[in-house]
């Protein structure tokens, strides 16, 4: 009980550690790039919500207005004007609530950007618990090394909801798995309250209550009830549903085989690298995080998550799949286990060459050329 106890206080420290690394490298490099970065005036007032971006060349912008970007923007106004738009219904209500609750402290961006960071350490200290029942003991930060390298993974640092998302959905299996009923049902309630693919929790938790013999596994039914009560807030308002709202932003709700096959003849007539590379990277975390050998919880909540990726139809087909792939945890876990008989140097290599993607898309989104 002592070493673990010990265990749980060193990924503690290593996870606040990280989490403060990068939280000062992207802020510093977010900086950097707002000195050369100049986007087009035409393709920015081309999104919606653009008319008080904060001035560049300023100190506030170079540290949080750069930061002010495409969802991020819609998340700002719904903390400061709820949902008056009917598009702003497609974005779950808790990130904004936080922003409102932590703004009067700090600025709006300073408080997305605040929760954002917060998250990621809850999130990667989730993470490094996760690692170690699976079979990593000997290099559990490779796993970790791996996440935060990811392309697309600066966004867990950014004003948008993934890691707040990821870092429920994390606590909610280590809680479950631990038979702590009531403070996973109440991470999966809060998970379906950030994006709608926390209520997939439902999945693993029936999946692990099944085998467990306490009467207070009833508790798993609330975990969808979050997402659940939002979509009946929303009728009961008279607001659009999710599904119709998503129209407003070009995007079909549809069977995972529509969105296939649509992919398919889409690459047919236009070959593009971006969406070769999505299709790619679906197909590997299926295999990864699927049809390997893993936890049957794990399995069932990573093909619920990439079905749920599959339902939404949009042109490019599958537009922002490096991102939508982050909470499919089992599938870095694999990844960790394949890289423990890869030399350091290679390891290394590895790293680098994702964390280098992971910037050029930085270098995109805050160029504002780039949707996730």
């Amino acid at each position: 009980m002592v070493q673990q106890g010990s265990k749980s206080k060193a990924d503690c420290k290593i996870a606040l550690l990280i989490t403060v690394a990068l939280r000062v490298f992207y802020s510093g490099i977010a900086a950097l790039f707002s000195t050369f970065s100049h986007p087009d005036p035409a393709l920015i007032h081309s999104n919606a919500l653009t008319a008080n971006l904060p001035a560049a060349g300023t100190l506030h912008y170079a540290l949080l207005g750069i930061w002010e970007r495409f969802d991020t923007l819609w998340y700002l106004h719904i903390a400061q004007h709820g949902y008056d738009r009917p598009e702003a219904v497609v974005f779950c209500p808790l990130y904004p609530a936080l922003i409102r609750t932590l703004g009067p402290l700090t600025s709006d961006i300073g408080a997305a950007l605040l929760t954002s960071t917060v998250s990621s350490f809850f999130l990667f200290w989730g993470l490094l618990r996760l690692l170690q029942p699976e079979g990593c003991d000997q290099l559990p930060l490779r796993g970790l090394a791996l996440f935060a390298a990811w392309p697309a993974s600066f966004i867990l640092f950014a004003g948008y909801t993934e890691a707040l998302a990821i870092a429920l959905v994390l606590w909610c299996i280590l809680f479950a798995r631990e038979e702590r009923w009531g403070a996973a049902a109440a991470c999966g309630f809060a998970a379906g309250l950030a994006r709608s693919m926390g209520i997939l929790l439902i999945v693993p938790l029936a999946l692990l209550a099944w085998r467990s013999r306490r009467s207070s596994r009833v508790w798993i039914a609330v975990s969808p009830l979050g997402t659940v009560a939002y979509w009946m807030w929303l009728r009961a308002t008279g607001r659009p549903s999710v599904v119709a709202a998503y129209k407003n932003w070009h995007t079909d709700i549809v069977p995972p085989w529509t969105t296939l096959w649509r992919t398919l003849q889409y690459l047919f007539h236009k070959p593009d690298m971006l969406v070769i590379l999505n299709v790619s990277i679906l197909i590997f975390f299926t295999v990864a995080a699927v049809i390997v050998r893993r936890r049957a919880e794990d399995r069932a909540f990573s093909a619920a998550v990439i079905l749920q990726v599959l339902m939404r139809a949009c042109v490019p087909p599958l537009a922002g799949a490096f991102r939508y792939v982050l909470p499919v945890h089992p599938g870095f876990l694999t990844m960790s286990d394949w890289s423990q008989t890869m030399k350091r140097s290679h390891f290394i290599f590895l790293c680098a060459a994702l964390f280098i993607f992971n910037l050029v898309w930085m270098w995109q989104f805050l160029n504002w050329s780039l949707v996730l």
